[in-house]
């Protein structure tokens, strides 16, 4: 008797800046996913999100995302300038820093290459 097909594990993000729970740049595990929302696990718990808000992608992603700062941040520092990079593993947020070929994560102490390359949340 052949087995069940494993479940594929899916990740999303906002590739719209709504008001939400979620945070910018962050990738969060997709519980379910529905013609018009995905349901997905944010801090132990579910939230709801419009599916076309959304990026979604099958597997794990391991790159930091660099995230234009919004204009009413009021939790980052200054000094981080106009945008910062969130970490792919445990969603903190950091400093874009030089570019380089890795960036290793003070809160996780894993290492990641940047996306250098997106246009995260950026229109121009």
């Amino acid at each position: 008797m052949p087995t069940p097909a494993a479940a594929v594990q899916r990740w999303a993000r906002l590739r719209q800046d709504i008001p939400c729970a979620l945070r910018r740049g962050a990738w969060y595990v997709v519980r379910s996913l529905g013609p018009d929302e995905a349901v997905l696990e944010v801090d132990n718990a579910t939230v709801r999100v419009p599916r076309d808000s959304l990026e979604i992608t099958e597997m794990r992603p391991n790159r930091w995302t660099i995230v234009p700062r919004p204009a009413e941040a009021e939790k980052l520092p200054e000094s981080w300038g106009y945008f910062y990079v969130v970490c792919p593993n445990c969603a903190a947020r950091a400093p874009v820093g030089r570019p380089s070929g890795e960036k290793r994560c003070t809160r996780c102490e894993q290492s990641f290459a940047v996306a250098w390359d997106e246009r995260y949340l950026r229109t121009s």
